[in-house]
C-alpha cells in the first residue's frame, strides 16, 4: 500500500506521478526487474548514520553506496549503515526496506547520487514490497531539495 504521508504530500503538491504494482521483491534489483524498471532509473533509498544523524542516501539500483565517498562529500567525520532496529519507527506507514526517499517528510536530510539527474524520471519503493512510484525527477528535487553528491559506483 502506497505509504499515506507521501500520497496525501505528493496530492497537496499536484505533482503527477504513476503507481507501479509488482511482485513481492525485497532487493532494488529485483524489484526492478519485477517492474521493468531500467536499474539505473530505479532509486535505492539507503539510511545511514551521518556523524550520529539518521539520513536517507539515494542511489540508481545498479550501483552502490561508497560511504568513504560519502563521508568526504558531506564533511562528516563517521559515515555509516543503519541498522533496520535504529530507523524503522521513524517511517510508521512503510514496510521496513521500503521507505521512499522523501526524508522531509519523516525529520531525515537526503542525499542522492549526481547520476540520478541524468534520468527525466526515477522510480523508487513507495512503503510497500509491491508497489513503485514513477515522478519526475525535477518534481523529486524540487519537493526533497535533496544534496547532490558523487558517492555510488556501479555493484
Amino acid at each position: 500500500m502506497l505509504a499515506q504521508k507521501l500520497k496525501n504530500f505528493l496530492d497537496e503538491q499536484k505533482v503527477k506521478y504513476v503507481v507501479i504494482q509488482h511482485s513481492p521483491a525485497f532487493t532494488s534489483q529485483e524489484i526492478a526487474a519485477s517492474a521493468h524498471v531500467p536499474g539505473k532509473e530505479m532509486a535505492k533509498t539507503v539510511v545511514v548514520k551521518i556523524d550520529g544523524q539518521m539520513a536517507m542516501a539515494v542511489v540508481p539500483a545498479s550501483t552502490k553506496i561508497d560511504l568513504n565517498e560519502l563521508r568526504d562529500a558531506v564533511h562528516a567525520t563517521k559515515v555509516e549503515l543503519a541498522g533496520e532496529r535504529e530507523f524503522k519507527d521513524r517511517f510508521p506507514d512503510c514496510e521496513v526496506g521500503a521507505m521512499p526517499p522523501f526524508g522531509n517528510l519523516y525529520g531525515m536530510d537526503v542525499v542522492i547520487a549526481s547520476s540520478m539527474q541524468l534520468h527525466p524520471e526515477m522510480a523508487f519503493n513507495a512503503g510497500s514490497h509491491t508497489e513503485l512510484l514513477r515522478l519526475s525527477y525535477r518534481d523529486f528535487e524540487r519537493l526533497v531539495h535533496p544534496r547532490v553528491l558523487n558517492f555510488a559506483h556501479a555493484s
